[in-house]
């Protein structure tokens, strides 16, 4: 009777080990997808970023002010508010900004070379159409396996 006993604790006790080994094993599984889901979330996370930030650029919201017949006045009036009184020309602006902020001396930015303006959609910051504009032509960041990113070859 001792003897079944101890054998049937020791399986009992084997039967345990692999129940948690396995279970062990499956919980690493989920660490590891979940790790991968992680990393391509914060990759995703970045891209947003990028875009938010190119949306935010002062060349983005100048372009949509200009499209939108916003115009810069080169001699701007204030109201002070504490007496009410006009400061300035007092007159309006004209119908054309004598400033260009997307002249040919003004700075590219590539994070919004190619994104649609407010007005139109089917053109760019640059004034081209962009009728072929796709999400597959984003660029998005190689997948990190084991160590250092690298280019797939096949």
């Amino acid at each position: 009777m001792y003897g079944l006993v101890a054998v049937a604790g020791a399986l009992s006790i084997v039967g345990a080990q692999m129940v948690l080994s396995v279970m062990n094993t499956q919980s690493s599984y989920e660490i590891s997808r979940l790790s991968s889901q992680a990393r391509q979330l914060t990759w995703e996370k970045q891209i947003l970023g990028d875009e938010i930030t190119g949306l935010s650029s002062p060349q983005y919201l100048a372009a949509n002010a200009s499209a939108l017949g916003m115009v810069i006045d080169e001699s701007p009036s204030y109201l002070r508010l504490s007496d009410g009184k006009l400061l300035g020309a007092g007159k309006a602006a004209p119908n054309r900004s004598s400033v260009n902020p997307l002249s040919q001396g003004a700075v590219a930015n590539r994070l919004i070379a190619q994104t649609p303006l407010v007005t139109d959609t089917d053109a760019t910051i640059d004034g081209a159409k962009n009728a072929t504009k796709t999400t597959t032509e984003s660029v998005t960041p190689v997948p990190v396996t084991d160590g250092l990113p690298s280019v797939r070859t096949h």
